[in-house]
């Protein structure tokens, strides 16, 4: 090893602290982290919160929602799954998770530390037994959430909850969605059930609050292809399994961007677009699916994106003996909280210009 740089990295580093950083930027990051603390508080202590943050359901009961720009909002229903249940258990998977963020090493950034956000808790239920109850009570809350213009982050429950989402999100002019799924979730409805987690894509296209056009869906495969026609005929781009490791992941992303375009853009997330090597704990799970690292470039790809809301969804941790599932969908969650807070801060500097 070089004499002088050996010097140089003792006369630099041998008495520092953990507290010391030298690195510009690595220094902006640990004070927006650690504001003014000396250290970060352990990452398994105190009660668990989306993405560890300041849980505050009391705003929840606020028309403005105490002011905040971003809300994490848990969803636990899961009374139109086709298969098995258990995303009902999603929203508290995730908050046990740790070692999420707060620092998004490949977009250099830490949302929290420039916006205000806070898990507000979950979707309070009139009738957790009844279906069509729940979904009421959905909309109800995130109208409530749209009028107070607050970006909706949401964690699952069953995939049905994105339709009821979508309507509020979607009131005022369709929004363009890219989906990550093994399912395009376009078919009927089925034995009399409207909500259901296999069709809310058709309901929200049909009820004008999604634009076809610009909606993709990645990851799409399984036997159920067959069901999934009015993805094409309404003009949704569908990409399969198969097409994402033909194309590669630059040109998926550059694919997504072009079909979005720049008007709202709604995220969902179903974790059984992954593999189920990555993500068991699901209830409709398809081998062949994407894997963790594909979903994350994917997803940090579409930064700058006008996006007005996320989800997560179909977490099933009974499924799981890993935690990994859980732990996978609190990463999803922590990148979609990255691209909200860059679309917040484009929108605050057009109203300001």
């Amino acid at each position: 090893m070089d004499k002088d740089k050996l010097a140089g990295l003792r006369a630099r580093y041998g008495a520092a602290s953990p507290a010391d950083f030298f690195d510009p930027h690595f220094r902006e990051v640990a004070q927006a982290v650690f504001r003014g603390a000396e250290a970060p508080r352990q990452p398994f202590a105190d009660a668990g919160t989306l993405l560890d943050a300041p849980l505050r359901p009391d705003l929840a009961a606020l028309p403005d929602f105490g002011g905040l720009e971003i809300a994490l909002v848990g969803v636990p229903m899961d009374l139109g799954v086709t298969n098995r249940a258990g995303s009902r258990f999603g929203p508290r998977a995730v908050r046990n998770t740790d070692r999420i963020g707060p620092y998004e090493h490949v977009l250099r950034m830490v949302p929290a530390a420039e916006l205000a956000l806070a898990d507000i808790g979950d979707v309070p239920f009139s009738n957790y037994l009844h279906l069509d109850t729940c979904h009421a009570d959905i909309q109800a809350f995130y109208h409530r959430l749209m009028d107070a213009g607050v970006v909706p982050l949401s964690v699952g429950g069953d995939h049905s909850i994105s339709y009821s989402i979508l309507k509020a999100l979607g009131r005022d002019r369709p929004v363009g969605m890219v989906h990550f799924d093994a399912h395009c979730d376009t078919s009927g409805s089925g034995e009399g059930a409207r909500f259901h987690h296999s069709g809310p894509f058709r309901s929200a296209v049909l009820d004008g609050v999604l634009d076809p056009a610009r909606t993709i869906q990645i990851g799409i495969r399984g036997s159920a292809e067959f069901f999934w026609e009015f993805s094409y005929d309404s003009g949704m781009t569908v990409l399969h399994a198969e097409d994402v490791q033909e194309m590669g992941l630059k040109a998926v992303i550059a694919k997504a961007r072009a079909v979005v375009g720049d008007g709202p853009v709604y995220i969902s997330f179903d974790v059984d677009c992954l593999d189920p090597a990555f993500a068991p704990g699901t209830g409709t799970p398809e081998v062949g699916g994407l894997t963790s690292r594909e979903a994350l470039t994917i997803m940090r790809g579409l930064a700058g994106l006008d996006v007005v809301g996320a989800d997560v969804v179909e977490i099933a941790p009974h499924y799981d003996p890993t935690s990994n599932t859980a732990q996978i969908g609190s990463q999803i969650l922590f990148e979609e909280l990255c691209l909200a807070s860059m679309a917040l801060k484009q929108r605050r500097g057009k109203a300001e210009g």
